[in-house]
């Protein structure tokens, strides 16, 4: 399928550069078989059933982008995949520039070695003696106490030196905040808290599920007292999610890797609310993609690994009924996924509806809530 056909005009004006405030202020297109309403995340309790159940992503985002110095060169820094050996496959700016055996230094007590250069553009880091984020529980980003997965495929280390590398990325880095969303070097102080869903758990992703952002536990608790059930997935966003699709043709797309885990417990908490009758509602395209790759048998199972499953126009949902997602990229992975969730062309309506309406794209932005095309 052509690449093309998922493009479209996006005005810069209706690009967010920061949240709606309070959270759930944001606007909520919601799109069914017969109309497109506007509502705000706000309506979302009346806009659900009883026993249908949300489907959140509790990945946790690190301050992934590192600004030093190469000698005299600045140099960023975005980390993107955890590697063996206290290595971390990274973007970097100017790459060109950088030579293997190079020392990135970020701060005093603080600094890389360029161990590699990879046809993709690519470098691999080195940051011994600082192990892997897979440490003991520890503080959080945010400040508060949290549990930290273990990476995908890689051992853990010792406990100190762990901790201390999450450390020094807690006090050195920034939130990796997409480039479509203009920062000086040194984010806002806000995007520490305004790039991370109130509910994140595991570090791991190198970019927000943005549909997350707009929940806080008072629209929570709104949504239990409703009787709206919830469960939770692990997908940890990739450096991928950057990356533009350059490509004439979406067979020829190779789709980014990403380590994701639905557990037994949550599995039969799904199961249970759809016995009870309710509906499966992927928050974000993310939480969709793990359900999806654990139902890659034709029935939900448990799922922990890699998955890239790239889902475009002719793809046959099996689990997922409703999903609640952001405004989009043009020509991108995401909206050839919203486009198979609920065709191309009521998605390009819906689309035009909230260019028209002054809706807010991107990772920042408004949300719609689309209904599976059958």
């Amino acid at each position: 399928m052509r690449v093309d056909i998922f493009d479209f005009h996006l005005p810069e004006s209706n690009i967010a550069s920061e949240p709606a405030r309070p959270r759930e202020a944001a606007k909520l297109l919601c799109a069914d078989a017969e109309k497109i309403a506007d509502k705000t995340i706000a309506d979302l309790p009346s806009l659900l059933q009883p026993n249908d159940i949300l489907v959140f992503n509790n990945t946790r985002v690190i301050p992934a982008r590192l600004y030093g110095k190469r000698g005299e060169v600045k140099v960023e820094i975005l980390l993107h995949k955890e590697l063996p050996d206290r290595r971390w496959k990274s973007f970097a700016r100017p790459a060109k520039r950088l030579r293997i055996g190079d020392e990135i230094i970020f701060a005093d007590d603080f600094s890389a070695i360029v161990e590699e250069k990879l046809e993709s553009g690519e470098v691999v880091v080195s940051f011994a003696p600082y192990n892997h984020l897979s440490s003991p529980p520890c503080a959080g980003i945010s400040g508060n106490t949290h549990r930290s997965i273990v990476l995908p495929k890689i051992p853990a280390q010792g406990g100190d030196d762990n901790r201390g590398f999450l450390e020094k990325l807690t006090k050195y880095g920034q939130m990796p905040l997409p480039p479509y969303i203009p920062r000086a070097q040194g984010n806002r102080a806000e995007d520490a808290q305004d790039y991370q869903t109130c509910y994140a758990e595991y570090d791991g992703s190198v970019a927000a599920p943005t549909a997350g952002l707009h929940f806080t536990p008072n629209l929570l608790k709104k949504l239990q007292q409703k009787g709206i059930n919830f469960a939770y997935v692990t997908l940890h966003v990739g450096g991928g999610t950057f990356l533009p699709v350059k490509v004439e043709d979406t067979s020829e797309h190779l789709m980014h890797h990403e380590w994701a885990e639905l557990t037994e417990e949550n599995l039969q908490l799904i199961k249970q609310a759809k016995s009870k009758g309710g509906k499966v509602i992927a928050v974000g395209t993310t939480s969709l993609r793990v359900l999806e790759s654990a139902s890659a048998s034709g029935e939900l199972q448990t799922f922990m690994g890699e998955t890239n499953i790239f889902i475009t126009p002719g793809y046959k949902f099996k689990t997922v009924e409703k999903l609640l997602t952001n405004f989009h990229l043009p020509k991108s992975t995401l909206f050839m996924l919203v486009c198979a969730f609920s065709g191309i062309d009521k998605m390009k309506n819906i689309y035009n509806h909230a260019i028209e309406n002054n809706y807010r794209f991107y990772s920042y932005g408004d949300a719609c809530l689309l209904d599976l095309n059958r």
